[in-house]
């Protein structure tokens, strides 16, 4: 490491992220590796870089809390974000996230991802024609954001008429999870959950009257609960159908463009998929590492506990960096090398324990999916301009990326 390593790790403050470190935060991720790999920021919090670390705070639950009421009051106030964030399943505790992770699990069976392959395919091939008509096309706008909005849209039924708003709402909640929350986007975060709310309710009213076959309609399942009779409490649907759809949305929106991006950037690796498509799996799992959706989680400490050496007080608030944790050299041969047939490839982009994604082996389909059809399609696309990021911290993507398909 350089003596610019050392400053940049020194000087790294999670409130004040430079543009340089939005478009690459990889550097910063190494830095603080090599010399601050638990970083005491500013405000008393800790960030990790370490797979080792990151792993370890997953896997003590006892003294390392997912619940954000502590953490989330004085950044939400009593706001629509704060009842939404501190009642979802992600940001939640047992005994709590027990009932409504074993709910939701039961709704997305092997089985119920299997049977959407079909329609997922479907989709995909008529959004891969539609682009072959445009040859100038965007492949967020066109392709990667259409494809989980319609896969969880038909999960929970929501009539196709009625998505439109869907991707926008999920943009303005989750771009409220930033590290430093401007006005700006706290309003549009709180307008976007009362708005998805009154949607919402007015959706589960008409299910209830017209419920659908729970063993595919996944609102149905939750609003009937499971066979000793456990449901949600009202609060608890509501605001658990717009987790279920942000969390379906973003990171796999983010996949899908991320990977298209990987393989252009990386010719030689998109001709080795082209020669082999069955390395699609680990190549999914590659993108997933290389360019994790989700770069960013949280806990709080609920009693003194040591990490990485440091000793941490109860009420100490930890960033786990899974971005840094997936590019870290102890745990991945050439971190910044992308792989398409890495393995072993144990990343976290799904987080670990408890709390691993729920909806994990759906995002595996739809990527897989998504970018073998369309490699196959379009074998030699190749982006017009540079894509335009996402601007975000905790999720990494893009916003546009410019594209011509032949």
């Amino acid at each position: 490491m350089t003596e610019p390593s050392r400053e940049l790790a020194a000087s790294f403050d999670l409130g004040k992220l430079t543009a340089d470190f939005y478009a690459d935060p990889y550097p910063y991720y190494a830095a603080l590796q090599e010399y601050e790999p638990v970083k005491l920021m500013p405000d008393g919090s800790y960030f990790l870089t370490r797979y080792r670390d990151i792993l370890g705070v997953y896997k003590n639950t006892d003294a390392c809390s997912s619940d954000k009421k502590v953490e989330f009051r004085p950044k939400y106030g009593d706001t629509p974000l704060y009842e939404h964030h501190t009642t979802s399943l992600v940001f939640n505790d047992p005994p709590l996230h027990t009932r409504v992770r074993r709910l939701i699990f039961g709704a997305l069976t092997a089985r119920a991802i299997a049977e959407l392959e079909p329609a997922l395919v479907a989709l995909v091939d008529n959004l891969v024609d539609e682009m072959a008509q445009k040859r100038e096309v965007d492949l967020i706008e066109d392709f990667a954001s259409a494809i989980p909005v319609e896969v969880i849209g038909n999960l929970l039924a929501v009539p196709r008429n009625e998505r439109g708003p869907l991707r926008e709402w999920s943009l303005a909640i989750l771009g409220a999870l930033e590290p430093v929350l401007t006005p700006a986007a706290a309003e549009r975060g709180n307008r976007a959950v009362t708005e998805f709310i009154a949607y919402l309710e007015g959706l589960i009213e008409d299910r209830r009257k017209n419920p659908g076959n729970p063993e595919k309609d996944v609102l149905t399942k939750l609003i009937q609960g499971d066979v000793n009779g456990e449901k949600l409490t009202p609060k608890e649907l509501l605001h658990n159908c717009i987790f279920l759809l942000n969390a379906g949305h973003e990171t796999t929106t983010n996949l899908i463009g991320n990977g298209l991006v990987a393989l252009d950037r990386f010719p030689e690796q998109k001709q080795r998929l082209l020669a082999d498509p069955g390395l699609i799996k680990t190549a999914i799992e590659e993108v997933l590492r290389y360019e994790s959706s989700n770069q960013l989680g949280n806990r709080i400490t609920v009693k003194p506990v040591e990490v990485g050496g440091v000793m941490m007080p109860e009420n100490t608030k930890i960033t786990v960096c899974i971005g840094a944790a997936n590019r870290d050299p102890h745990e991945f041969p050439e971190p910044a090398k992308f792989d398409i047939g890495r393995a072993p490839n144990r990343h976290l982009a799904f987080a670990s324990g408890i709390h691993q994604c729920v909806g994990m082996n759906l995002a595996r389909l739809e990527g897989a999916i998504a970018i073998s059809r369309f490699l196959a399609r379009f074998p030699k696309y190749e982006l017009t301009a540079p894509p335009t990021g996402g601007g975000r911290a905790r999720f990494r993507g893009f916003l546009k990326i410019p594209a011509r398909v032949a």
